[in-house]
């Protein structure tokens, strides 16, 4: 039995940085720069003009132990889950739209977003993990300080798209114990036209050394558990639209061979993809297996997913 480490940001919590941490984000949110986006919106008094749709409330469409995240994440008894409203992206082939581009769920307030995380513990869950929060820390930090204040000990997992500011990145530098962001694009065209924003593949990266810096690779209990760390999710989309291959020379070269990668293999057309072919059908069996072949080419081996593993573990 591994002995119980210490989530990041209770050592700021006794120090009393944690809340002015939260006291900085909430000044940012009068000219906000909480993802890089830079929408300067006052959002104490509206969310007109925000790309998130998200004032000083966060949206919250629902929380639970989810069984179906990263095997690191999920181990046993669930990761803790709690799924954000709204995104600051715009990707047309989104699964989760009704969330993320129609706002489904509702505003609650830190008290109340406090009490979520600490259910979660209460349920057994291995970690909190916040799921699109890009546009929310500000509120998450004023949570995160109520329910370390009522025993909140669990590591935090910042479940990004991957743009997200360095701005919000500092003020998170020794809160987050776990990220896992998006790795979407390898070319900056595609992703203004699929996701309608700027600059996406320089922020992605940027941001990606950046977490790497704070928290370094991945770090797993004896039972497989995460403890720490970096975990980056890179969807391979049909007719290599997400450039697969300069996001995985890019992760291999500059951020570390032992990064714990998810390469995923859902790509399924929903949204407006049918709007935007080749991503109005299925990834194909062949187009994967390539993918695969570059990560291990590369030397990237920790991966994660069933047809990944298993043929990062047959490979010469």
């Amino acid at each position: 039995m591994d002995p119980p480490r210490e989530a990041v940001y209770l050592r700021l919590h006794r120090s009393g940085e944690l809340a002015e941490r939260a006291r900085l984000a909430d000044a940012h949110l009068g000219a906000c720069d909480l993802c890089a986006r830079y929408c300067r919106v006052d959002r104490h008094r509206s969310a007109r003009g925000a790309v998130c749709r998200t004032a000083d409330r966060a949206i919250v469409e629902g929380c639970g132990p989810h069984h179906g995240e990263e095997r690191p994440l999920s181990g046993w008894a669930g990761s803790g889950t709690i799924f954000f409203s709204w995104c600051s992206l715009r990707c047309v082939f989104c699964q989760n739209w009704e969330i993320s581009q129609r706002g489904r769920g509702g505003p609650v307030d830190a008290a109340e977003l406090a009490a979520m995380m600490l259910w979660l513990q209460d349920r057994g869950c291995h970690n909190v993990n916040l799921v699109t929060p890009s546009h929310v820390v500000a509120q998450v930090l004023a949570a995160l300080v109520i329910a370390a204040d009522a025993g909140l000990c669990l590591p935090l997992v910042y479940n990004s798209g991957g743009y997200d500011s360095p701005e919000a990145l500092a003020l998170l530098d020794s809160v987050i114990d776990i990220y896992m962001p998006d790795m979407k694009y390898g070319d900056a065209a595609v992703a203004r036209r699929l996701s309608h924003v700027p600059d996406y593949v320089a922020v992605n990266q940027a941001a990606v050394r950046e977490m790497h810096r704070q928290v370094g690779d991945l770090v797993l209990d004896t039972r497989g558990v995460a403890l720490r760390g970096l975990l980056v999710r890179h969807l391979v989309l049909p007719d290599d639209l997400a450039g697969t291959e300069q996001v995985l020379e890019f992760l291999a070269r500059e951020i570390s061979t032992g990064t714990y990668l998810n390469l995923m293999d859902q790509y399924r057309p929903c949204y407006r993809a049918d709007e935007n072919p080749p991503l109005d059908r299925p990834l194909r069996a062949d187009e994967y297996r390539r993918a695969v072949e570059l990560a291990v080419g590369l030397g990237l081996t920790r991966l994660d997913g069933g047809r990944a593993a298993l043929a990062a573990r047959a490979a010469p």
